[in-house]
């Protein structure tokens, strides 16, 4: 293996992720960098086969992903250790990479299995009278309507389904009804904060993204998870205002958040609710 004289350093990174550069000479294109993987393999909870190492008394499971980027790159979230590998590395590389930095990694899984524990929302139980959160209030459904309706004096969402309709039927209604209300109410307060801001986005839509919030490309096209109207008005505000701010400041430098600041300056606060719930353990996925 040959090592550069001046090692390039890992990429600025959040919490959830850490860049580990490799300094190799590429594998042969003959050579095969990646075994498959035997039938038995244990899943990830979306159906993805993962890998197995064992590390002294410990073992570990996480999925691997090839891809044309020039270092090794580490994710951990509530479902586990994801791996994206340069597709030149050999197994082995990414192997010793992950025996390196195991301490980081075991240390990373164990803070998420305790969000996990602590902080997951209860699952929705989709019958007459289920109760979704809406804006940080709960919404009770319930069936038998000649149409939909929502009481926003009793907070009943009115649904024209028979009393003993399929769980199915009443979720399938029931997050329609909220993705059409994430729709409406987003797309007016993009409207305020980007008037606020002084700036114009391309286009919007809703995303359903298992692991973020939001995001806005540097053609100002901007996406907002539709589970965000499961949270009170000043959360939806925040993510709002900071995907507007990538508008002027493509990054998430000290002026970044002072543009953030200068819109919703209450950013700090909604910023630390939200983090209590990440996307994945929020009702409706």
């Amino acid at each position: 293996m040959q090592k550069s004289s001046t090692p390039r350093p890992a990429a600025a990174l959040d919490n959830r992720q850490l860049d580990l550069p490799l300094f190799a000479e590429p594998a042969s294109p003959a050579t095969s960098t990646t075994p498959a993987l035997p039938s038995s393999a244990p899943l990830a909870p979306d159906g993805t086969k993962l890998r197995t190492l064992v590390l002294g008394a410990r073992t570990l499971h996480y999925r691997l992903k090839r891809s044309s980027r020039r270092s090794i790159g580490f994710a951990i979230d509530g479902t586990g250790l994801a791996i994206t590998a340069p597709r030149w590395v050999t197994l082995a590389d990414v192997e010793n990479a992950i025996a390196e930095k195991q301490r980081w990694i075991f240390a990373k899984l164990a803070e998420w299995q305790t969000r996990v524990e602590q902080r997951a929302l209860p699952r929705i139980e989709w019958n007459d009278g289920a109760e979704l959160p809406y804006l940080g209030k709960p919404v009770r459904v319930v069936l038998g309507a000649r149409h939909l309706e929502f009481d926003e004096a009793t907070r009943v969402l009115a649904l024209p389904l028979p009393p003993h309709a399929d769980p199915q039927q009443i979720k399938d209604r029931a997050l329609g009804w909220l993705q059409g209300e994430a729709k409406r109410i987003f797309g007016e307060r993009l409207a305020l904060y980007a008037a606020r801001l002084g700036v114009t986005f391309r286009s919007y839509a809703l995303s359903s993204a298992a692991t973020r919030w939001g995001s806005c490309s540097s053609e100002g096209r901007i996406r907002l998870n539709w589970r965000l109207v499961h949270f009170p008005l000043s959360i939806v505000d925040y993510v709002v205002a900071h995907e507007l701010a990538h508008l002027r400041e493509m990054n998430h430098s000290p002026r970044f958040w002072q543009t953030v600041e200068s819109i919703f300056p209450e950013f700090r606060e909604a910023r630390k609710a939200l983090r209590q719930h990440p996307p994945e353990m929020v009702p409706g996925v």
